[in-house]
């Protein structure tokens, strides 16, 4: 079978050698790309599979850690103020700190609490509006909360990508209180294993069909 895509790989191999990652990894950036669409992008185009999907978990890996760490600062600067208001510094909420050493089953527990007034307040702003259907996103959480809950970070973790993109994921998890280095850990396993399965699936695909 021809190859469809000739442009493309004309398209990059005017592009100097050493920049062909850089564009894979930024494209890798992009929400619902990310490391999978970006790895397979680059085996179309041409680029060695292996540098390919290197530069593409490269690039989620560093989008999803600047996620991690604002919306951890963002998370800390909320609890902080509520904590001063209430007038007792070891009072509501979990940190991203206080979790320590977060096990699975800490962090399942730290979701719940987390999010269980939100997701009540939005299933009666939900009920009450006229025509509202779930969106994409919402339903996406609403499986990322049941599988936090069952699977715990490392678990939902790797089937997430199945649901949200990982960058969601993990601002989903810091929002629930989860401590960020556990979140960074389980997101770049999520990362690497997705964006290898995908280009090694890419690369025996485009050999099969001879392109």
């Amino acid at each position: 079978m021809d190859n469809p895509y000739p442009w493309l790989q004309d398209f990059i191999n005017q592009v100097p050698d050493i920049l062909q990652p850089l564009m894979v990894a930024v494209v890798a950036m992009i929400p619902y790309i990310e490391g999978e669409g970006a790895a397979a992008f680059g085996i179309i185009a041409g680029i060695n599979p292996i540098v390919a999907a290197v530069a593409a978990a490269a690039g989620n890996i560093l989008c999803v850690i600047g996620v991690v760490l604002l919306g951890s600062r963002i998370r800390g600067g909320v609890v902080a103020r509520r904590q001063a208001r209430a007038g007792s510094p070891g009072g509501a909420g979990v940190t991203s700190s206080g979790l320590g050493e977060t096990d699975a089953a800490t962090a399942a527990t730290a979701t719940v609490v987390a999010e269980n007034e939100g997701a009540e307040n939005e299933g009666a702003e939900n009920e009450g509006a006229d025509d509202a259907k779930p969106t994409h996103a919402s339903k996406g959480r609403d499986k990322l909360r049941r599988w936090l809950v069952r699977f715990g970070v490392p678990g939902a973790s790797i089937i997430a990508p199945l649901a949200l993109p990982t960058m969601l994921t993990a601002a989903f998890f810091v929002a629930s209180g989860v401590r960020k280095e556990w979140v960074i850990l389980w997101q770049v396993v999520a990362i690497v294993l997705w964006t290898g399965a995908v280009a090694a699936a890419a690369t025996g695909l485009l050999t099969l069909l001879g392109w």
